[in-house]
């Protein structure tokens, strides 16, 4: 049994599903403690319970409330994310604001509130999912593109800042992973392109990897673990991709 995340304490937004959901499971498998923050209320608890976690039901659109936050976890994993895709010139501007709110700003408000409990014990780990749309653009993704370029910036930053107080901040850039998020993307791709739904994924989302699978929630959650350990002490800064090869192009 690998127990080396025994006694730290981890905190998942979009904790309740996806991406969020396995990496609560991955960390809970090593023996930490884990606060899962979803705005899914039942969705959380029911994972916290499973976990033998904690839930903590959660808006981080509301940035008040974020800034006024003191978070006491080791890790802190920031995964909530949200999509939409349409052209630029169709793109409302407040979805716009909604997904940087929600994609940079609460990262950065949530790192923000952690890192004095983190600085005091000389660690700490965060780990933002990014994706590879946070190296690379498509089209139709103004709003999804431009946050997840901001997050390794901020990731970035943190690390600079963190080094020498013993925390660590790296970035997890998957390609398409099968989560509810990429499902819902497959109407609105196939409209914007024009083509039946069943071909979205080979004509569409797959065409730039090499290997045309999509990512397993499991397989983030497995480096965001490893991550999370003293093993990666070292490791701070970087942008790991899990796109089955898409930014080698």
């Amino acid at each position: 049994m690998d127990n080396s995340l025994n006694g730290r304490k981890a905190l998942v937004t979009g904790g309740a599903s996806g991406i969020g959901a396995a990496c609560a499971r991955a960390l809970a498998a090593r023996g930490a403690k884990v606060v899962v923050a979803d705005v899914d209320a039942s969705g959380a608890a029911a994972l916290a319970d499973e976990l033998g976690g904690t839930a903590w039901t959660v808006d981080l659109l509301d940035g008040d409330a974020l800034a006024a936050l003191s978070l006491d976890c080791d890790i802190l994993v920031n995964n909530a994310g949200i999509q939409k895709v349409a052209p630029i010139e169709e793109f409302e501007p407040a979805e716009f604001r909604r997904i940087l709110a929600l994609m940079l700003e609460a990262p950065f408000l949530l790192i923000r509130a952690a890192l004095p409990h983190m600085y005091a014990n000389g660690f700490g780990r965060i780990i933002n999912i990014s994706s590879v749309h946070g190296l690379r653009a498509s089209a139709y993704k103004s709003a999804y593109v431009s946050a997840k370029h901001g997050l390794e910036g901020l990731s970035k930053v943190t690390a600079l800042e963190g080094g020498e107080r013993g925390v660590t901040s790296n970035c997890i850039n998957p390609g398409y992973v099968r989560t509810p998020l990429v499902e819902k993307q497959i109407a609105d791709q196939a409209r914007l392109h024009a083509i039946p739904e069943a071909e979205v994924l080979a004509k569409v989302m797959l065409t730039e990897s090499a290997v045309k699978r999509l990512v397993e929630p499991a397989e983030v959650a497995s480096l965001a673990a490893w991550m999370a350990s003293d093993d990666a002490g070292m490791v701070t800064g970087a942008s790991y991709t899990m796109d089955g090869g898409w930014s080698a192009r």
